[in-house]
């Protein structure tokens, strides 16, 4: 790939919380999003982080040392005032390729204020024994994207000649049959290219079974986002178009595709203060090379910074200048002044 791995720990001094690609976070309400990797085996051709082997924007993986990511947790919750608190571990890669995946789990589980931990995969890395593994661990669910039921469509979504979406179908049945945790398939619509899929998505997902408490589908928008993927030709549908959609497959299959946070037991909670305003001019430490070409890592106030507009290798140790371009749900951008 030819790209620097940095393994985040607390002698790195980089805080978990302010970006996007690894660490926590907190949107405002009683859900943390643990991002424990940015690596990614496959290379979707619609992946909206530009994830997997065949990025071109990408420079540098995160991966973060799962007790340095607990102790970040612990103090995330507590700041926030949280007696109960879900987990949903996801990344800008697959969580699967995290090698402390079945520890954290357990280790998340073991915080009595944790009531229910999923995960989000494509299932390239999963197999039976991982599976049973993140079962006895405490994993509450699998939140499974399967984005085309014919095996030649859905390698060409993900990138890979060795993805098997057969594969994959043979162990989401395994999950709702041998295990007590719940699945739900997760596709993303990639319109003019799956439009003929979702359905067969549908009838899969009520055929096997998923959905125990959950529900049993999470049909994904596909959005072009500004450093994701663009398959050619493809144009994101338009909101009302792809709830009308929805709304007509709620009526044919008798299931519930329009969700709410509410299904999964989500509501609003105290946020973790924001450390930077809007637009404000402040100092930051470089820390080490960016995420994406363009950027450096940097930390000030007890946070990361995402700092961009820069173009030649980071001054490690040395403060810059720097003026802040977002703030929302603490993750931080700043540009070099």
């Amino acid at each position: 790939m030819g790209r620097e791995l940095l393994k985040i720990s607390k002698d790195s001094g980089i805080p978990l919380v302010g970006h996007v690609a690894f660490g926590l976070i907190d949107r405002g309400t009683n859900l943390i999003q643990v991002r424990p990797t940015s690596l990614c085996p496959l290379s979707c051709i619609f992946c909206s982080t530009d994830a997997g082997p065949k990025s071109l924007r990408r420079i540098s993986e995160y991966l973060v040392e799962p007790d340095y990511l607990l102790t970040w947790f612990k103090w995330v919750i507590n700041r926030k005032g949280l007696s109960e608190v879900l987990v949903h571990i996801d990344s800008v890669g697959d969580p699967f390729t995290y090698p402390y995946l079945t520890e954290l789990v357990r280790k998340l589980r073991e915080i009595g204020k944790v009531t229910t931990i999923s995960l989000e995969t494509h299932g390239f890395l999963l197999t039976e024994r991982i599976i049973e593994e993140l079962e006895e661990a405490g994993l509450t669910r699998i939140n499974l994207s399967i984005d085309a039921v014919d095996a030649e469509l859905a390698k060409f979504l993900s990138g890979s000649r060795a993805y098997d979406v057969n594969r994959v179908i043979r162990l989401a049945r395994y999950i709702v049959e041998n295990t007590s945790m719940d699945l739900m398939i997760t596709p993303v619509w990639v319109p003019g290219l799956n439009d003929r899929e979702i359905p067969k998505i549908i009838e899969l997902a009520l055929k096997i079974g998923a959905g125990k408490k959950a529900p049993p589908l999470g049909i994904q928008k596909y959005e072009a986002h500004k450093y994701g993927r663009k398959p050619k030709g493809v144009k994101p549908m338009k909101w009302y178009d792809f709830y009308k959609s929805l709304k007509l497959w709620e009526a044919e299959y008798g299931v519930k595709l329009i969700l709410s946070p509410k299904d999964f037991g989500i509501h609003r909670a105290r946020p973790l203060p924001k450390v930077f305003s809007l637009y404000e001019v402040t100092r930051v430490r470089i820390a080490g090379p960016g995420w994406l070409r363009g950027e450096w890592l940097g930390v000030a106030r007890g946070r990361s910074v995402a700092i961009v507009g820069v173009n030649n290798k980071p001054p490690i140790g040395r403060e810059i200048k720097v003026k802040v371009l977002r703030v929302k749900d603490n993750i931080y951008v700043a540009r070099v002044i």
